[in-house]
């Protein structure tokens, strides 16, 4: 897959309230993130001032500049000259690319980050200099492609001290100042974050890249936390009776940042997810508004866990006080549609007439929910057979360091083997040697006991045959 998701770290169960042991199998809160561990995270620091995410493939800058923050456009700017351990392909990442490396084992008020610091280096805000400790934001190259704030030009970043995604003006700082923002470049593996969306026809969309299929349709009504959980569970659909309720890194994965409700481009007016789905209309005809979803995740934010994630695949909303400090609350855009936030998984909106935090974000509860599952893999390789014809893929990532995947794709039932040599002909891997039905299949090698070099693997199906390089690097 070209986009593995990492799963978010989260391994202990909470209620709405507090934390607790993990819940059997139909009973209340059963179903939440930790039920499913996921591709858990695995790091490898190569020693070099550089680490590579052995799942996702991506090479991350281990210790940015945290002395020095950046605007938008300097962090742009400086990316064309920036090296580090042998390698100038350096970029800034992609909102998805940089929400690889959430990890929700943090905590916003105990201090531990939502990053790992046993491999990244963090700092928390400079409180010294007036910062706060939560101002701990990096940049993405992902530009919102509406505006915010009533009419800021908008860039997404990842803020690591407090576990969000949020929009933040590209230009204009605190008191009119410029905005300033800490980096850390990436390297490796340019398909991550690109979906690969098929209609299967029966009420659920797979996604090739990642693995994963939804449901086409949402749950058209709003939940609180357990309830959504419950949904998710109970749910059957298109024959499948293993749906669950996406944590929070799956759910994000499904964002199109090239969408949104008040995009200044008509042609990319619409939600924040691609238009293969349908999504409900929580507005009107006339000014159409789109949910917050549900994740598994609890966010730990607060003094006790009573806050979940969720996306927003509409405004994400906030009570501004406009003009500040003058009594006077306006509603705006803070955030963008592509934000992930967190409500209380319970209680009455009601009770928050102006919404809660700094900026007032909108709070709702009764949230809606897409479910996911994982499509099954059958000995070792995956099907779509939406897909026909007899090919060989180019493997993704490429070059890779030390996983990548090998797609193939056959017309009929027939027996099939891929085999992988190094560059002298001795043969290295067989990770292909079965009978398969028609369709669409990817495997994967791990190629972390073999030295660096080129390597070619070959697809031998009847009289077919076909070879491809791969480049290993080390």
């Amino acid at each position: 897959m070209s986009y593995p998701i990492v799963d978010t770290g989260q391994d202990q169960f909470y209620n709405d309230t507090r934390q607790i042991t993990i819940p059997g199998e139909s009973s209340p809160w059963y179903g939440q993130d930790a039920h499913y561990p996921g591709n858990q995270p695995s790091f490898r620091d190569n020693g070099d001032g550089t680490v590579t995410d052995r799942v996702t493939g991506l090479m991350w800058q281990q210790t940015p500049r945290l002395e020095q923050k950046y605007t938008f456009t300097e962090a742009t700017g400086a990316v064309d000259t920036f090296s580090l351990a042998g390698y100038s392909d350096w970029r800034l990442p992609t909102i998805k690319e940089l929400y690889s490396l959430i990890d929700f084992r943090g905590h916003t008020m105990a201090k531990i980050p939502f990053i790992d610091t046993s491999y990244f280096a963090f700092a928390y805000g400079d409180e010294s200099a007036g910062e706060r400790f939560i101002d701990a934001q990096y940049w993405s190259a992902t530009q919102y492609v509406g505006l915010t704030m009533g009419g800021d030009a908008t860039v997404f970043g990842v803020n690591f001290a407090d576990g969000r995604i949020k929009g933040y003006p590209r230009d204009r700082g605190p008191q009119g100042s410029a905005n300033t923002q800490f980096v850390r470049y990436v390297r490796g593996n340019s398909e991550y974050g690109q979906n690969r969306f098929v209609d299967n026809g029966d009420g659920t969309i797979s996604d090739l890249a990642t693995g994963l299929m939804w449901t086409k349709d949402d749950s058209q009504e709003g939940l609180n936390w357990e309830d959504a959980l419950t949904y998710a569970e109970d749910l059957t659909a298109a024959g499948h009776d293993d749906w669950r309720l996406p944590n929070a890194k799956e759910l994000q994965s499904l964002l199109d940042y090239t969408r949104a409700p008040d995009a200044t481009e008509p042609s990319a007016v619409g939600p924040a997810i691609d238009p293969i789905f349908n999504i409900s209309n929580i507005g009107t005809e006339q000014d159409p508004e789109y949910p917050f979803y549900w994740t598994g995740t609890t966010h730990l934010d607060g003094p006790e866990p009573t806050y979940a994630a969720y996306c927003s695949f509409g405004r994400a909303t906030g009570w501004m006080e406009m003009p500040p400090n003058s009594g006077q609350r306006q509603l705006l855009n803070v955030h963008g549609a592509g934000a992930q936030r967190s409500d209380p998984k319970d209680g009455d909106p009601g009770d928050y007439p102006y919404g809660h935090g700094p900026q007032g974000d909108v709070i709702r509860i009764f949230n809606h929910v897409r479910a996911v599952r994982t499509i099954e893999f059958t000995t070792g390789a995956q099907s779509f057979p939406e897909y026909s014809g007899l090919s060989l893929e180019q493997n993704y990532p490429n070059p890779f360091n030390p996983f990548t995947s090998i797609a193939f794709s056959v017309p009929m039932q027939m027996h099939v083997r891929l085999d992988v040599h190094d560059s002298i002909g001795r043969h290295v891997a067989t990770l292909v040697d079965w009978t398969v039905d028609a369709g669409r299949y990817i495997t994967q090698w791990d190629a972390s006991v073999v030295p660096a070099g080129q390597y070619y693997y070959t697809l031998n199906a009847g009289e077919y045959s076909e070879t491809k390089s791969a480049q290993l690097i080390k």
